[in-house]
């Protein structure tokens, strides 16, 4: 301990240890957060009607979906690859941010 103070302590001991938790956790809330959102513009309790949203594409293209099925294909789609691509972001912040994965190389 050596006279650091308690700042100090967590700076160089705690934080590095937790970092990549906390990198993999932020990047899961807010992937879910994006399907929370869809989910509930959906069923019309989202965000108010005008205002962009996934979800709120996604059932106004249920009505026309036998005649132009890439009304509903594109929104869907982009909500699964911003959640996936957030997912594999956070996987690799955390290889780049655990401590003893660098340890090992």
């Amino acid at each position: 301990m050596a006279g650091k103070g308690r700042a100090r302590i967590s700076a160089e001991h705690i934080l590095p240890n937790i970092a990549s938790l906390l990198i993999v956790q932020g990047t899961i809330q807010f992937s879910l957060g994006i399907l929370a959102e869809a989910a509930l513009s959906y069923v019309g309790l989202g965000a108010p009607q005008g205002t962009p949203s996934w979800g709120r594409m996604l059932a106004e293209a249920q009505t026309m979906i036998a005649l132009a099925p890439h009304t509903a294909i594109f929104p869907g789609l982009t909500i699964v690859l911003a959640v996936l691509g957030l997912n594999l972001m956070g996987d690799g912040l955390r290889d780049l941010a655990d401590p003893r994965l660098r340890r090992a190389r």
